[in-house]
């Protein structure tokens, strides 16, 4: 699997060495056991997944590559680059400001945006919606966009699924970053509806069994 070339001060010794190990043991990471150290009187299991995955740290490579190569640049990420404090603090020390939070609640106004500009989109990806703001004001979403790979492989996958006829059904955090552009990648294909729990499942479950009529769902989502 590709490495990237991110900051050395997110990375450790000790942690680089445990992955790496594992990665020999277990490739294709299908053991999922934590890892045992034995350290004699201090005895530690760490998760199996653990760290920044691939796609947080293409991600964080890209966007600290966007930093260096364009001096005197104002440099905006659309969101939190990752959730992860110290990254985003690290960021704005770097002069990257942030449009909006998590929540899509926005700390900049798209008319103070200006084509010259570069927009970095987060790994949890964006909305059409997003994407189309930012080409009307001439800045092109694609070319600073660290998008998880696995994330855009779900847009991808409900694509095809829409184009049978199939509606999809998202299981997230509705006000989520990678939810919203999720659902709006799936619905420009097929109906697509977000359900946040169990319960809301279960409303979902008694629509598509026929035990509850449209209205029913539509009055509890």
């Amino acid at each position: 699997m590709k490495s990237f070339a991110i900051p050395e001060f997110y990375r450790s010794p000790l942690i680089s060495a445990i992955k790496s190990k594992r990665k020999q043991q277990d490739p294709l990471k299908k053991d999922f056991k934590p890892t045992y150290l034995d350290l004699g009187s201090l005895k530690i299991y760490l998760a199996r997944h653990f760290g920044f995955c691939y796609g947080v740290e293409n991600a964080i490579e890209i966007a600290f590559r966007t930093v260096s190569e364009n001096p005197g640049r104002r440099i905006y990420l659309l969101s939190e680059m990752i959730h992860n404090p110290q990254v985003n603090a690290d960021l704005r020390k770097n002069g990257v400001q942030f449009i909006m939070n998590t929540l899509g609640e926005m700390h900049t106004n798209w008319d103070e945006l200006h084509a010259e500009d570069i927009v970095i989109i987060p790994a949890f990806g964006t909305t059409l919606e997003t994407e189309a703001k930012l080409r009307s004001i001439g800045i092109d979403p694609i070319q600073y966009n660290t998008t998880c790979p696995f994330v855009e492989k779900v847009w991808n996958r409900s694509a095809q699924i829409g184009k049978k006829g199939y509606t999809i059904i998202i299981h997230g955090k509705p006000n989520h970053e990678e939810t919203r552009a999720t659902f709006s990648h799936s619905s420009e294909n097929t109906l697509s509806v977000v359900v946040k729990n169990l319960e809301e499942a279960r409303l979902l479950e008694k629509y598509i069994t026929g035990t509850a009529d449209l209205n029913f769902f539509l009055r509890r989502i």
